[in-house]
């Protein structure tokens, strides 16, 4: 199983960014994280298998989401009025069993692509 995320970069803050993560080998319940200079890695937005059911984290909820095509084996985090505090390396990950927001129980993660704002 191969996770490989694209789209990051400097942007400012009010600015949007899509975020991708193709993954080839599956198909998985799948997870946003993201990881801040100094900071333990943290649970930013999740999908289902299907699609159908998905949660975010308090501090992203009604800017960021999360979406997927299961056709192309990709998922999406559209990111909207994005804030400095967003900063941060962003990775997807893949999980067999669970629809979680807990990094331990997923199996597979993408090597991160790093998102900066701009105040």
């Amino acid at each position: 199983v191969r996770l490989l995320e694209s789209g990051g970069g400097l942007v400012q803050a009010g600015d949007s960014l899509r975020l991708s993560c193709g993954a080839s080998g599956g198909t998985f319940n799948m997870g946003w994280f993201r990881q801040a200079p100094g900071k333990e890695r943290a649970f930013v937005a999740r999908i289902s298998l299907s699609g159908i059911s998905t949660s975010y984290a308090d501090s992203v909820k009604g800017r960021f989401t999360i979406s997927r095509d299961n056709y192309k084996n990709t998922v999406y985090l559209q990111m909207n009025s994005l804030k400095p505090e967003d900063t941060a390396t962003y990775y997807c990950a893949a999980s067999k069993t669970f629809f979680s927001d807990i990094q331990y129980n997923y199996d597979y993660w993408g090597q991160g692509t790093q998102v900066t704002v701009s105040s």
